[in-house]
C-alpha cells in the first residue's frame, strides 16, 4: 500500500538485501518511522513490544528474525526458535512460521542454513501478501451485492486488519480497498478499539491514505448502530481460528458478534490460511489468551494541541487494571469465514472442505 504516494510492504528486506525494515507501529499515526532489524532479538522485541502487530505480519518478521539469526550463528536454531515462539502467545501465524522455518532448516548443514532462510522468509511474506488479495477478491461480492441492494455499503470493523497488520493488503480491510477501487460508495465504521486503539490509529491512518471513507467510533457504540439500520455487514480479522470455527480476535470482537446477531446483521471473518489451527477445538477453552500491562488501561497517548507527543494516566490513582488482548466468539456467532480460497460456513466440515490438506 502507499504512504505519501510510495508503495510499501509492512516488513522488507533493506538495499543491503539482509537487514529488514519495519513501520514502528507504536508511533503511528503520529510519527511514520522506519526502524531496520539487524539481529533476531530486536526482531523479537518487535514483536514483543508490538512495533509489529498483527497475526500473519507477526509470523513473517519472525521468520525474517530466524533469517538474521543464521546469519549471526546458524547453529542456533533451536534456541533462536524457541525465543522467538515466546513473544506473543495468541496469534498462530507465529507458530506457523517458525513451524516452516525449523522444517526448512532442520536437517540443512550449518553453512547452508542461511541463505535457505532468507529465501522461507521471502516466500512467507510473498505468501501473506498473495493470500491477502484473494481474500479481498473473495469479499469483494458480499460489498457488491449491498451496493446493488442499497446504494451506499455502511461496513463495521473492529481493530486492525490491513496492511499494517499484514505484509501488504490486509484481511478484514482488503475487499473494502478493492471496493473503493472498484467505485463503490463505502463507508467504513472504526472501532476505536481500546485500550490500544488499533482502530483509530492505525485502521483511520490506512482509509485516510487510501482515501476511503471512515467515521471513528467508541468501543460500545458499534451496538447502537447496528440496532438504527446503519451497519450493513462486519468484516474482522482473527489472530486464530479453531477446527470447529471459533475466531480469536482482539479483544471486543466477541461483543460485536453478539451485538450483530441479535440485529441480524452478517458477521464475516477474514481468513488467511496461516491463521487456522487445526488442533484446537475449542476455543474458548483452548486457546492462550495474553494478558497486557494494566499500564496499556491506566496510561493513553495521544498528539496535544501544541503537537507534543505526551502520556497520560486516565484511571483513578490506586486502582487496577485487567488487559486481556483478546476474546473467542464462537462458531454460532459467526456468518461465514472469508478465505483465500473462496469463502465457507465456520464449522468442521465447512473448514476441511476447503483445507482437506490440514486434516
Amino acid at each position: 500500500m502507499k504512504i505519501d504516494g510510495i508503495s510499501y510492504r509492512s516488513v522488507w528486506l533493506d538495499k543491503d538485501e539482509w537487514s529488514v525494515r519495519i513501520f514502528d507501529q507504536t508511533k503511528l499515526p503520529w510519527i511514520v518511522e522506519q526502524i531496520r532489524l539487524t539481529t533476531w532479538q530486536e526482531a523479537a522485541h518487535a514483536i514483543r513490544s508490538m512495533q509489529v502487530r498483527g497475526a500473519p505480519l507477526i509470523g513473517a518478521v519472525a521468520a525474517y528474525g530466524v533469517a538474521l539469526a543464521m546469519r549471526a550463528d546458524p547453529t542456533n536454531l533451536d534456541a533462536v526458535l524457541e525465543a522467538l515462539n515466546e513473544t506473543r502467545p495468541t496469534a498462530i501465524n507465529l507458530r506457523w512460521a517458525l513451524d516452516r522455518q525449523r522444517a526448512k532448516l532442520h536437517n540443512l548443514p550449518a553453512e547452508a542454513r542461511a541463505a535457505a532462510a532468507y529465501a522461507e522468509a521471502v516466500h512467507i511474506a510473498d505468501d501473506d501478501a498473495e493470500t491477502c488479495r484473494r481474500i479481498g477478491e473473495n469479499g469483494l461480492p458480499l460489498l457488491q451485492e449491498i451496493a446493488a441492494r442499497k446504494g451506499r455499503v455502511n461496513v463495521l470493523t473492529h481493530c486492525n486488519a490491513g496492511w499494517l497488520a499484514t505484509v501488504d493488503w490486509g484481511t478484514a480491510l482488503a475487499p473494502i480497498y478493492m471496493a473503493h477501487d472498484a467505485g463503490l460508495d463505502i463507508h467504513v465504521w472504526v472501532d476505536e478499539t481500546r485500550p490500544r486503539n488499533q482502530g483509530a490509529a492505525l485502521t483511520a491512518f490506512e482509509l485516510g491514505a487510501h482515501g476511503v471513507k471512515h467515521t471513528v467510533i467508541a468501543d460500545n457504540a458499534g451496538g447502537h448502530y447496528m440496532q438504527h439500520g446503519e451497519v450493513d455487514i462486519v468484516i474482522v480479522g482473527t489472530d486464530r481460528v479453531t477446527r470447529t470455527g471459533d475466531v480469536a480476535n482482539k479483544i471486543g470482537t466477541y461483543l460485536k458478534a453478539l451485538a450483530a446477531h441479535d440485529n441480524g446483521v452478517p458477521f464475516w471473518v477474514a481468513l488467511p490460511h496461516s491463521t487456522l489451527d487445526m488442533r484446537v477445538r475449542d476455543g474458548v477453552a483452548e486457546i492462550p489468551i495474553e494478558e497486557r500491562s494494566g499500564a496499556e488501561v491506566t496510561d493513553m497517548t495521544g498528539r496535544t494541541a501544541d503537537g507534543r507527543i505526551e502520556t497520560v494516566r486516565v484511571v483513578a490513582g490506586g486502582s487496577a487494571a485487567a488487559n486481556p488482548a483478546f476474546d473467542v466468539t464462537p462458531a454460532r456467532l459467526v456468518t461465514g469465514l472469508i478465505t483465500e480460497r473462496g469463502r465457507c460456513a465456520a464449522n468442521e466440515s465447512a473448514l476441511l472442505a476447503m483445507y482437506p490438506e490440514k486434516a
